[in-house]
C-alpha cells in the first residue's frame, strides 16, 4: 500500500514536470519572432530588421521600404499581403459566412502608397489583384514580434531612408473619434491614422545597429501622401511598436 502510494506521488510529479516543461515550450514557441526571408534573388545589400511589438499591436498592416534622403523611392521591402494583393480575407459575407474579396482602403497606408507612386486605373495609390506587389516583397501580417531577413534589388551607394508605416484599423480615441470625418468612407475603419517611423542608413559604412523612430503620421483620409509631423493627438497607435533594429549584413 504505502509502496502504491510511493509510486502515484512520482507518477504525479512526473506528470507535472512533464506538463511544466510542455507548457514553457509552447510558451517560448508563442514569443520567439517570427522568420521571414524574402527576395533571395535580390542583387544588393541584405538587411535584416527586427521588429518587436507593443502592447497595443493586435492586428495592423504595415509597409517597409526604402527612399533616397530626398524621398525618391527606391524599393518595398515588405508590405502586409492584404494591401498588396487589393484582396481581404473577410471582404464580404457570402451564404452565412466570410469570404475573400477585392477591398482596398486609401488611408491604410497613405504615405508608402503615394511613395511608390504607383496609379491604378481607378485613381487609386494602391495595388489591385491584376496588378499585386510579388510576393518577394510581400507576405501576412506577423501575429508577433519578427525577424525580417530581404535583399535589396541593386547594390545602394551612400546614404538612404529606411521606412515603416503602420496602422491599426478601427484604433480611434477622443480626438480621431469615428465622426471626424462623417463623409469620408475610408476613414471610418481608420481612427487613428498611420504612424511612419525612418531612420537613415549609411550602405557605404553601416553603423549597425539603426533604430527607427516616429517622424509623423499619413494623411487619415488617404486623399494625399502629405506626413503630418504633429504626435500629440495619437494615444495608442504609438504603442503599436515597441522596437524596431535595422542591420545591414552584407552584400
Amino acid at each position: 500500500m504505502i509502496g502504491t502510494k510511493i509510486f502515484n506521488k512520482y507518477f504525479l510529479l512526473s506528470w507535472l514536470f512533464i506538463g511544466s516543461a510542455c507548457f514553457s515550450s509552447m510558451l517560448s514557441a508563442q514569443t520567439m519572432p517570427q522568420r521571414y526571408i524574402l527576395n533571395e534573388q535580390g542583387k544588393g545589400q541584405s538587411i535584416r530588421i527586427t521588429f518587436d511589438i507593443g502592447k497595443e499591436y493586435g492586428h495592423p498592416v504595415l509597409a517597409i521600404w526604402l527612399t533616397t534622403t530626398d524621398g525618391k523611392y527606391i524599393q518595398t521591402l515588405f508590405v502586409s499581403q492584404t494591401v498588396a494583393k487589393g484582396v481581404y480575407p473577410h471582404g464580404k459575407a457570402s451564404e452565412g459566412k466570410w469570404q475573400a474579396a477585392e477591398r482596398r482602403n486609401p488611408s491604410t497606408l497613405p504615405f508608402w502608397a503615394h511613395s511608390r507612386g504607383v496609379v491604378a486605373p481607378d485613381g487609386l495609390y494602391l495595388p489591385t489583384p491584376e496588378q499585386p506587389v510579388p510576393d518577394a516583397y510581400s507576405g501576412a501580417t506577423p501575429s508577433n514580434s519578427f525577424v525580417l531577413e530581404t535583399r535589396l534589388d541593386t547594390l545602394v551607394k551612400g546614404k538612404a531612408m529606411l521606412l515603416l508605416e503602420i496602422n491599426k484599423p478601427f484604433d480611434f480615441n477622443q480626438y480621431w473619434h469615428n465622426m471626424l470625418f462623417p463623409d469620408n468612407t475610408a476613414y471610418k475603419s481608420t481612427g487613428q491614422p498611420s504612424l511612419v517611423y525612418a531612420v537613415i542608413v549609411d550602405f557605404d559604412r553601416p553603423e549597425n545597429p539603426y533604430y527607427l523612430n516616429p517622424i509623423g503620421h499619413g494623411d487619415p483620409c488617404g486623399l494625399s501622401g502629405k506626413l503630418y509631423t504633429d504626435l500629440s493627438t495619437m494615444t495608442t497607435a504609438l504603442k503599436i511598436v515597441d522596437k524596431v533594429k535595422v542591420e545591414v549584413i552584407g552584400q
